[in-house]
């Protein structure tokens, strides 16, 4: 089976960029699922009911989140959809889910989100990543091979242990938050599947996403600056997964970079 992960969407204009080419790059990859990361989605924070159904229509299957989760109010009105996952370590009592099961051809796929500890200022959540999701597997993996993790994080060194610590125990972890694509594709020695960030679907020649020239003003003058999402020409960032449907460990490992 085939997986492709996107990156975090940053803004509508990453959105339509989905809705123009997605279609034909699931077919020409073979695609079997997709999901994507949408919590950048609503101008670089949160994602609104427009958006969400406009991502799911452009062949998206399911929807991950991260610290921009509570960004759009909307999300209230949505969050319980089960084609969308926020972390599942965030702050007891907050609606939503941390997994979800999604079946293709009759296979489960059992897709976890997880958000990391360092560096992530201002994120609320109460529990760690790593005992958090070695409980969702205890409790839920069962007879599903296939499982994949979003690790929306900001330390390198904690993304790697989460892929080392799950090496054998899932299908794939990859990074989501730092919109860069790193280079460091993976198969770990028990089979899985592991990337430190998958980097972002948004503007090239941005920072993150944003404007650069607006962006560039707090360092220049030291001074607070709201981001605006950049005009720029849009990339699309990922990677494909070809996953054993027997035993749940990843092939083949690819990185998936489209101006």
């Amino acid at each position: 089976m085939k997986i492709l992960v996107i990156g975090d969407i940053v803004g509508e204009k990453a959105v339509e960029k989905l809705e123009k080419e997605l279609k034909q790059l699931k077919q020409n990859e073979k695609i079997d699922v997709t999901i994507a990361n949408g919590e950048n989605a609503a101008n670089g924070n949160g994602l609104t009911k427009k958006l969400f159904d406009k991502i799911l229509l452009s062949g998206v299957d399911i929807i991950t989140m991260g610290n921009h989760t509570w960004g759009n109010q909307e999300i209230y009105d949505f969050i319980d959809d089960e084609r969308i996952i926020r972390p599942a370590n965030i702050t007891k009592g907050m609606p939503g889910k941390g997994y979800t099961i999604y079946q293709k051809d009759g296979i489960k796929i059992l897709v976890i989100n997880l958000i990391g500890r360092k560096f992530m200022e201002g994120v609320y959540y109460s529990d760690n990543p790593f005992t958090t999701v070695q409980q969702i597997l205890e409790e839920i993996k069962k007879d599903i091979k296939i499982v994949m993790v979003d690790f929306h994080a900001a330390w390198t060194g904690e993304k790697f242990n989460m892929g080392y610590f799950l090496d054998g125990k899932v299908s794939g972890v990859y990074g989501t938050h730092t919109h860069v694509q790193t280079s460091d594709e993976i198969i770990m020695p028990q089979g899985t599947g592991f990337i430190t960030d998958i980097g972002m679907t948004g503007a090239c020649l941005s920072d993150l996403g944003c404007d650069v020239e607006n962006s560039i003003q707090r360092y220049l003058k030291d001074k607070p600056v709201k981001d605006i999402i950049s005009k720029n020409e849009v990339m699309i960032n990922g990677c494909i997964f070809d996953i054993d449907e027997n035993t749940g460990k990843t092939l083949v490992i690819k990185r998936l970079h489209i101006d």
